[in-house]
């Protein structure tokens, strides 16, 4: 059995980017999380004990986008990753999508979204 946990465009105004202007004045970031967990034994028990609590997870993601600078989004999913991951057990695979919108890419762009994804055999 496949049982998947996802949490879908987790919205957050931070101040991530190269240049001092992002940094200063910041943007808007959106993440996917997309956890591969067996959950089976907490849908037959009705318990939330029994799996991976999303809104722990939401703060994770909401606290690790808040409380650093980073310079590239590359650098944030992955942090996102290695810190879901050793939070939580039960974790068989975890994929992490950043988005950064309006990039300041010189061209009319929606957003620009990097994708981190890790399974067991990765850590």
């Amino acid at each position: 059995m496949k049982n998947i946990i996802r949490i879908n465009k987790a919205t957050f105004y931070a101040y991530h980017g190269v240049f001092r202007s992002e940094q200063n004045i910041g943007g808007k970031f959106e993440a996917d999380i997309e956890i591969h967990t067996n959950f089976s034994k907490a849908a037959e028990s009705d318990s939330l004990k029994k799996t991976i609590d999303y809104e722990s997870v939401y703060k994770v993601i909401y606290e690790l986008a808040m409380s650093k600078k980073f310079y590239l989004i590359e650098s944030l999913a992955s942090t996102i990753v290695i810190t879901i991951y050793d939070r939580f057990s039960n974790i068989d695979k975890i994929i992490v999508r950043v988005r950064k919108n309006n990039p300041p890419i010189g061209g009319v762009v929606d957003n620009v979204e990097v994708e981190v994804e890790m399974g067991k055999q990765d850590f």
